[in-house]
């Protein structure tokens, strides 16, 4: 196609295409390039499965940790209802964001929704095979940074009774583990602390090191942190080969213990972990026979201290033996002597006891007549004072009273002459109302033969300008009204003269 194009000083003829023909040659050959499915390898940015039952995929390429390619996925219900419990049963988890993924697609381009894979197939072995090429990678990383065995140099409490563990709440590994631990037939006891996290999928890694920081931070010094996950599918525990969680693990100053497999699974997080068991009831037996092992050193103190004290009791015992004979002889001399000394000490108390109370008694009976008579005095001088306060405060209250009583008759005259004003002022504003409102009343002003126009929804019209020829209108008089229609409309000014050229030069203002 071509147009033409006007300049300044001559007429260009300049070619163009439209869009939509641009596009439909892109898509035609796209589909000469990529004419059946091809194998594409990507990494599964998001991913959304709709009510409707399609499944749709955002899928990127990453290199040197920046993005060098993006593009849709479509996998329609048909295929998705085939595909994931394949997928599923193969490595043991649903698709994710963050996998690497091997899809059979076929390449579609429409010239509105853009470039986009529809998706055919999905081989589960590709996803498995990158897990272990990164696991390989992890494992080197860790091991050129020095930090493999940097957990096994730290000491573990000689009885670690605060555990720090991180787990799900509602995890059945962690409740086999507390019940396992807690209610041990031997009765020890610790102090168990649960630090919540996610323990699967994409953010399984930034929650796990998030609490161990939670840990570190806390005012509570804790003796060994436990990771605890009653198992699951190898993509499930992906996460527990994962760089960041294994470093974090490895440069935490507190022994780490990992429980997140069962006997086939073993992940990095496991290799620099402090120790590490196959499931959380092992773990529980792990810390149960450390306190074992303590308790049998302290049978055997228990039994060696024992010996060592019946041996030390038997000679004791003989000793006290010669004493006791030594000690009744002599007790039994000493106590004879004490007997007749307080025989001789309880004569002279009771004499002396009888002596004191004697004088005590003719005291008593002497400050007695003085205190009734200082009482009858005071009694009496404290009537007469009672007497005269009673007269003041009679003589005052009834002259309080005779004031008051004169001073509320003056405020009660006041008010009813403030209240006669006030209503007499309020009842010639009522009548002036009602004269106002009778004389604007439009029942007297239709009756003077003035008429009121309204339209067909009884609304007043103020102006011919909103009228049209076939409106219906309404008439009012003051003796019935008139339904009308509109014939004909003369913009002419009823106004007078002058009015009309006032509001001429008000318009033109």
């Amino acid at each position: 196609m071509h147009i033409f194009v006007f300049g300044k000083d001559r007429c260009m003829k300049k070619e163009y295409q439209e869009l939509a023909s641009v596009l439909y040659s892109v898509r035609d050959n796209l589909e000469k390039v990529f004419p059946g499915s091809i194998w594409v390898a990507a990494e599964i940015a998001r991913i959304n499965v709709r009510q409707n039952g399609h499944c749709y995929l955002e899928l990127s390429q990453q290199e040197n940790g920046r993005q060098v390619a993006q593009a849709k996925g479509t996998i329609w219900r048909s295929r998705w209802m085939l595909l994931e419990p394949y997928f599923r049963s193969v490595t043991g988890t649903t698709l994710d964001a963050g996998m690497k993924v091997l899809v059979k697609a076929r390449v579609r381009f429409h010239e509105v929704y853009g470039f986009s894979l529809d998706i055919e197939d999905i081989d589960p072995q590709f996803t498995l095979g990158e897990k272990e090429l990164r696991r390989q990678q992890t494992i080197e990383r860790l091991t050129k940074e020095g930090l493999m065995n940097m957990q096994k140099q730290l000491s573990l409490a000689l009885l670690p009774y605060r555990l720090a563990v991180i787990s799900a709440s509602t995890a059945a590994g962690f409740g086999d583990f507390k019940k396992h631990l807690l209610e041990n037939e031997y009765g020890y006891v610790y102090d168990v602390q649960l630090f919540e996290a996610l323990m699967q999928g994409s953010q399984c890694t930034e929650s796990i090191c998030g609490a161990i920081q939670q840990i570190l931070s806390a005012s509570v010094h804790y003796d060994a942190v436990l990771i605890l996950r009653g198992g699951g599918s190898e993509l499930d525990l992906a996460c527990y080969d994962d760089y960041e969680l294994a470093s974090t693990i490895a440069r935490c100053p507190i022994p780490v213990f990992t429980a997140v497999g069962h006997e086939q699974d073993f992940h990095i997080a496991d290799m620099v972990a402090f120790d590490y068991v196959k499931t959380p009831t092992a773990l529980a037996d792990y810390f149960l026979s450390i306190y074992e092992s303590e308790d049998e050193k302290l049978s055997v103190y228990e039994q060696r201290l024992a010996l060592a004290f019946g041996n030390r009791i038997s000679s004791m015992n003989s000793r006290l033996d010669s004493f006791s004979l030594r000690i009744r002889h002599s007790a039994a001399s000493r106590i004879q002597n004490a007997s007749h000394n307080l025989d001789m000490i309880q004569i002279a108390l009771k004499n002396s006891v009888r002596i004191r109370l004697e004088a005590q008694f003719h005291g008593i009976d002497r400050m007695s007549d003085k205190i009734l008579h200082g009482l009858t005095s005071r009694i009496s001088s404290s009537e007469q004072a009672l007497d005269r306060i009673e007269n003041r405060i009679d003589r005052k209250a009834e002259s309080v009273l005779t004031s008051a009583s004169s001073h509320i008759d003056k405020v009660v005259l006041l008010i009813n002459r403030r209240v006669d004003k006030i209503l007499a002022d309020a009842a010639s504003r009522l009548i002036t109302i009602e004269t106002r409102i009778s004389s604007t009343d439009p029942r007297r002003v239709l009756q003077r033969g003035f008429v009121l126009a309204l339209d067909f929804k009884g609304v007043k019209i103020s102006s011919a300008t909103h009228s049209r020829v076939g409106d219906r209108v309404q008439m009012m008089f003051a003796d019935g009204t008139l339904k009308c229609g509109v014939l004909d409309i003369d913009r002419h000014s009823n106004l007078p003269d002058e009015e009309e050229s006032a509001k001429a030069n008000a318009e033109g203002a």
